[in-house]
C-alpha cells in the first residue's frame, strides 16, 4: 500500500476513474481532481460526469485542456480521426484508438499539479484488465512512470494504483460498494447521445456489469449479443 496520504485523483468520468475517486475519498485525503480535454470524440460526454462526481464528493475539480493532442496527434479516438471501430476491446483493430503517449503526458501534468498543491501522490485507475494494445497502460510503463514521478519531484510524488490487481468487473463491484451511481459515468468512445453498445469500450462496460452480477443502468443504442473475446496475445 502506498504511503501517500494527501493525493489528487485523475478522473475522466468513466467507470474506473470515478470508482477510484470514491475509493480515494474513503482511504486518503483528496486535495483535488484533474480531468483532461484532449480532443477525444467522447470528452464532452464524459467530463461533465467527472465534474458531477467531484461535486458530490466535495473535491475541487480542475479541467486541463491539452489541445495540442487533438490538433497534432493521430488517432481514431480524436475528433479529427477516422471512425471508432466496433467489436471487442481486445481486438487488434482497437489499436486505431491509441492516442500516442496519452497517459505519459497526463501523468506528467498531474505530477506537477500534485506537487504544487502539496499532495504526495497521484491516484490513477490503472487495472489488470488494461490491454496490451495500449502501450501506456502496461504495467512496465506504469512502473517507469512511478519512478519518473518520484525522482522528478522534490515531494517524491507517488503513483497510487488501487485497482492494479483488479479486472473491470471487480472495479464495478467495488464502485457499487462505494455507492457510485454508474448511470452518471461514460464509456463509449463514439461520444453520441447514448452509449452505442457496439464499440470496444461499450462491449467492455456491458461485459463488466454482466460478470459482476449487477444491473447495468446504461442506455445503449444496441444491446444485442456481445461479441466473442478474441485470441489477442498481450505483449508486455
Amino acid at each position: 500500500m502506498s504511503g501517500a496520504r494527501k493525493v489528487i485523483v485523475l478522473v475522466s468520468g468513466g467507470v474506473d476513474s470515478v470508482s477510484a475517486l470514491y475509493w480515494a475519498r474513503r482511504e486518503r485525503d483528496v486535495v483535488g481532481a484533474l480531468s483532461f480535454h484532449y480532443g477525444a470524440k467522447h470528452n464532452d460526454r464524459e467530463i461533465p460526469f467527472a465534474e458531477w462526481h467531484c461535486r458530490e464528493q466535495g473535491v475541487h475539480h480542475r479541467l486541463v485542456r491539452l489541445d495540442i493532442i487533438g490538433e497534432c496527434f493521430a488517432s481514431d479516438l480524436l475528433t479529427g480521426g477516422g471512425d471508432v471501430p466496433d467489436g471487442h476491446y481486445e481486438e487488434a483493430s482497437m489499436r486505431r484508438t491509441v492516442v500516442p503517449f496519452r497517459n505519459g503526458i497526463m501523468l506528467s501534468v498531474a505530477a506537477g499539479y500534485a506537487e504544487s498543491v502539496g499532495a504526495e501522490g497521484v491516484v490513477i485507475a490503472a487495472h489488470a484488465g488494461d490491454h496490451a494494445i495500449y502501450p501506456d497502460c502496461r504495467e512496465a510503463f506504469m512502473r517507469a512512470m512511478e519512478d519518473a514521478l518520484r525522482l522528478g519531484t522534490y515531494a517524491g510524488i507517488e503513483l497510487v494504483r488501487p485497482f492494479i490487481a483488479m479486472k473491470k468487473a471487480e472495479i464495478v463491484a467495488a464502485g457499487h460498494g462505494f455507492g457510485v451511481d454508474f448511470s452518471r459515468t461514460w464509456s463509449c468512445y463514439k461520444g453520441g447521445a447514448v452509449h452505442c453498445g457496439r464499440c470496444g469500450t461499450c462491449v467492455e462496460r456491458r461485459e463488466a456489469f454482466l460478470l459482476a452480477g449487477l444491473a447495468d443502468p446504461t442506455e445503449y443504442g444496441d444491446s444485442g449479443p456481445l461479441p466473442a473475446r478474441p485470441g489477442f496475445e498481450a505483449r508486455c
